[in-house]
């Protein structure tokens, strides 16, 4: 049994060490560089440091994150992600927080230091990727490891827009790892092109099973899914076939119509998650390339990415929903009611726990938090067991298939009804003329608040959501936008719309 993620590292650069494992366009990592590399960060930071600590990794987002990240493994201490695109502001509430003993930055976030509140040991990468190895020091570093320690702390916004620190172990990477490269048989002919930043959990999927299955990762530059054409050129260039991206970023693709102009030949397998896929979008992928396995992923961070998951195996209307699937294999899915009672019955909605060894440690330097999430399984009342509650409505559909309806906090009680807003999302992106939506709720006025962009007009959109909705469930105010703000994630900026739609 593994119990370092570095002894799948150190596999794959033993069966291909030559080989791309990582690329940018600017840098490009084999498998054997990547070991170097890391190696020679790790010796560093064991002199320096010691082991067990934090090390924020604060660098553009390339090919040589990856092998920081691994450089802080070898050390035996965990890494956090920081990108040079993040509020300095947001960055010194983390570090606060963090109290790391170093920071690894490079050219492009080096200006920033000086903005910096913490008093740690700061190191340019350029200075640490070559130095000497101290193979003593790595070996007796590697014995003392075990599989609970921390690999990584990512942190999430939460709805409280506070930064929690979510620390995950190598034993869930190692589990997950292995969960996703044998259910989408990864293998050392899969090509990767990554979307999703190195602080959001979904790269970690991208990351480690390439790591595992000695796959190459291509990190798809930003600017390209602005130019969706363009994207899908990229693509085809790097013969890149399997693809984990948030809906928002597969739904712009569908929406500007790159898919009747650039054909997908070596694209096999379109996974997401992150939030809500809408339908329509995704039959629009499903007729343009129809060979693709398709699948919706579906878990918080504090799951490490994922804890349940639905291959597409059927046809879907626009307006249905597409489920999240069955739990992983080695996670525990339980629906429960308000009482802590376990929901068995078919479309009764309840929240949804998750357990298993996916479930991250806790959150870092915050014990009321950890407390409030990571709780006895009230169903078990024998020996202690923590469950996480993942604060996601679901329901069991009649294939025996969980169904995401909304999130806790999205669900509202107007005009004396309990209503689900991601009830109303599902029904308005349904909708000819609608690119993407979001709804919210104004308390103040206890309004629903619908704002989409597409060419369907506001007027229009309440008349065709009268044949799909119960009349409390209709929207208040529509607005329609150019465009939707999308978040650092990719996602739909919630947050942001909130602040422009209710004053």
């Amino acid at each position: 049994m593994e119990k370092s993620i570095l002894s799948y590292l150190e596999k794959s650069e033993k069966k291909f060490p030559n080989k791309v494992a990582f690329s940018d366009g600017k840098y490009k990592l084999t498998y054997h560089e990547l070991v170097e590399e890391s190696k020679s960060i790790g010796s560093f930071l064991i002199e320096n440091i010691g082991m067990h600590k934090a090390v924020v990794v604060y660098m553009e987002k390339g090919a040589r994150n990856i092998s920081a990240f691994m450089g802080v493994a070898y050390a035996g201490c965990f890494y956090v992600p920081l990108d040079a695109q993040m509020p300095v502001e947001r960055i010194n509430i983390i570090l606060d927080t963090l109290k790391p003993a170093a920071i690894i930055y490079d050219n492009k976030t080096e200006k920033y230091l000086s903005l910096i509140e913490t008093d740690c040991i700061k190191v340019l990468y350029d200075e640490i990727y070559m130095l000497p190895k101290n193979e003593e020091k790595l070996v007796t570093a590697r014995r003392q490891m075990i599989d609970t320690d921390p690999l990584y702390i990512l942190f999430t916004s939460g709805s409280t827009g506070i930064p929690k620190g979510v620390i995950v172990c190598h034993r869930s990477v190692i589990d997950y790892a292995d969960w996703v490269v044998k259910t989408f048989e990864l293998d050392e002919n899969t090509t990767f092109g990554n979307q999703t930043p190195f602080y959001f959990s979904m790269s970690v999927l991208d990351i480690f099973a390439t790591i595992r299955s000695g796959a190459t990762l291509y990190i798809i530059p930003k600017m390209l899914f602005s130019f969706p054409v363009k994207l899908l050129e990229f693509l085809n260039e790097k013969e890149v076939n399997t693809i984990y991206w948030v809906p928002s970023a597969l739904s712009i693709v569908a929406n500007l119509g790159a898919l009747d102009v650039i054909e997908l030949p070596h694209l096999k397998k379109i996974l997401f998650a992150g939030e809500t896929m809408p339908t329509k979008q995704l039959n629009i992928w499903r007729r343009h390339v129809p060979d693709a396995v398709y699948a919706n992923l579906f878990g918080p961070t504090e799951i490490t990415d994922i804890g349940i998951y639905y291959i597409v195996d059927r046809e879907f209307n626009d307006d249905e929903p597409i489920p999240i699937g069955v739990p992983c294999d080695n996670v525990d899915a339980l629906v429960v009611d308000e009482d802590g009672q376990l929901v068995e019955e078919c479309g009764k909605v309840g929240e949804l726990l998750i357990r298993g060894s996916f479930l991250a440690c806790g959150y870092y330097n915050n014990p009321e938090k950890t407390r409030e999430a990571f709780i006895q399984n009230p169903l078990n009342k024998n020996y202690p067991e923590t469950v996480y509650c993942t604060g996601d409505l679901v329901y069991w559909n009649e294939n025996r298939e969980l169904v995401y309806v909304s999130r806790k906090d999205f669900q509202i009680k107007h005009m004396g009804n309990r209503i689900e807003l991601g009830e109303i999302e599902n029904a308005m992106s349904a909708l000819e003329g609608v690119d993407m939506c979001c709804c919210l709720y104004n308390k103040e006025s206890d309004q629903i608040v619908a704002v989409y962009s597409g060419s369907l007009e506001t007027k229009k959109l309440s008349q065709n959501l009268k044949k799909k909705l119960p009349r409390y469930m209709l929207p208040n105010v529509c607005y329609n936008r150019s465009s939707m703000p999308l978040n650092m994630n990719g996602k739909i900026d919630r947050k942001k719309l909130i602040e422009e739609y209710i004053k």
